[in-house]
């Protein structure tokens, strides 16, 4: 389904453009909330957050990875941002086709770089190991995604792949 916000921005897929900061909701509530005041953006340790085309604030992971400090909700006086719960959003990696052990390169620097262990290499006798993606684990923080050679990790909200 498309929501009035994204048909309005010309986006007829229903799929989000943008990875938006943790705890902010849906799409619709972000565009019917944010003030476009920047405040979350400055607040970030991790300096990964920017503005996209029309100014709401998104995630660069080639910056680096969300920690989850809440900062960006702390200094909010906009109601975007939702109560702090365990799971911020429904964002999850993928592992693409252009994962380097798939095509028989050692590597392994998504495994290396997730602290949840949702990625394991898993052994292969004789072979190169192969990234195994635990989805249940994987929280979304992007730490695999810029550390990859092959840009191989695709970040994408759960249901919109």
């Amino acid at each position: 389904m498309v929501s009035r916000a994204q048909f309005l921005r010309g986006n007829f897929t229903g799929k989000r453009k943008h990875i938006r900061p943790p705890w902010t909701g849906s799409e619709q509530h972000l565009s019917d909330q944010c003030r476009r005041c920047t405040d979350c953006l400055k607040a970030c340790p991790e300096q990964i957050l920017c503005r996209d085309d029309q100014d709401f604030p998104t995630l660069d992971f080639r910056r680096g990875e969300c920690t989850f400090c809440g900062e960006c909700a702390a200094v909010c006086t906009a109601n975007v941002f939702q109560p702090i719960t365990n799971r911020p959003w429904s964002l999850h990696a993928e592992i693409t086709e252009r994962c380097l052990p798939l095509q028989g390169v050692v590597c392994g620097r998504c495994a290396e770089s997730c602290e949840t262990t949702a990625i394991r290499m898993k052994l292969v006798a004789g072979g190169v190991g192969i990234p195994q993606l635990t989805q249940d684990n994987c929280t979304g923080c992007g730490a695999c995604f810029n550390v990859c050679p092959a840009t191989a990790i695709r970040l994408t909200y759960q249901g919109e792949s």
